[in-house]
């Protein structure tokens, strides 16, 4: 196991950890607002010190860290679940009308930035936690279609596939079958590059305030709400741009990882 993958699989527990344990215990209430408390800085009784509402940061943290995972992982989970049977599809007929429509709606979707698709969804439903994952998941299914369409189509050719196709199998069998499970290990790759992208994309619009709203805490929100404070008190900042940046960043190094463990390729170029 390389370092990188440790590395990436340590930052991702932290965070995830942190995030499992906010539904049983926070070190304060988040919830819960002491004026006589605000912007103190990192101590013994607030490890990360307190925002200007005197809320404990570390259990803003925690609990922001389960906000971010939770919308980015459904948002993928969506991108993953609609995007990868349009792209099978696709590859599975080849050419035609079909294969033409989805790769159009696959442009269409990546002319739109997540950014301006929450910006029209809030406009119609408002902004929530909800719409962020359906704006952020919407941009994922172009990315897992294209992906699995472009590693399905040699596939096609391949003498396993043939032979499948000679004893009689449909196409949806054999995209089940057998190329699905040939595309497995590039989709995990590149389902963790998509989770950190998630995580950007969910502090991005809680920052605009298109993302979960207060009382939820979120570490979008929280970087938008220190702006103001970042000379008087640069903790309120630093401490929710770190948490974004490492988790970011252990996603990112435990893709590479992964990509590394699981391309034959890789490892025989190791070996």
């Amino acid at each position: 196991m390389s370092r990188t993958l440790i590395l990436g699989l340590a930052l991702t527990a932290l965070f995830v950890g942190a995030a499992l344990l906010s539904f049983v215990w926070t070190p304060y209430d988040v919830e819960t607002m002491s004026i006589a408390q605000r912007l103190r800085p990192p101590d013994a009784d607030h490890l990360l010190g307190t925002d200007h509402f005197g809320r404990d940061i570390l259990s803003m943290i925690m609990v922001g860290a389960r906000t971010s995972i939770a919308v980015a992982l459904v948002a993928v989970g969506i991108g993953m679940g609609l995007g990868v049977p349009l792209g099978l599809w696709a590859a599975a007929r080849r050419s035609g009308w079909l294969d033409e429509a989805i790769m159009r709606f696959n442009d269409l979707v990546f002319a739109f930035p997540s950014l301006v698709i929450a910006i029209l969804i809030t406009a119609v439903f408002g902004p929530s936690a909800v719409n962020a994952i359906i704006a952020i998941g919407i941009f994922n299914i172009p990315v897992f279609a294209r992906l699995a369409r472009g590693a399905a189509l040699p596939l096609w050719t391949r003498d396993f596939i043939l032979a499948a196709r000679v004893a009689g199998k449909s196409g949806l069998r054999i995209s089940a079958e057998h190329i699905l499970p040939n595309l497995a290990n590039l989709l995990i790759v590149q389902g963790t590059i998509q989770f950190s992208l998630g995580i950007l994309a969910e502090a991005g619009l809680s920052y605009v305030g298109l993302g979960a709203q207060p009382p939820v805490p979120s570490w979008g929100r929280m970087l938008a709400d220190a702006q103001t404070m970042v000379a008087l008190a640069p903790h309120v900042a630093v401490v929710p741009g770190l948490a974004i940046v490492g988790m970011v960043l252990g996603l990112n190094l435990l893709g590479d990882g992964l990509r590394d463990l699981l391309d034959p390729k890789l490892r025989v170029l190791r070996t």
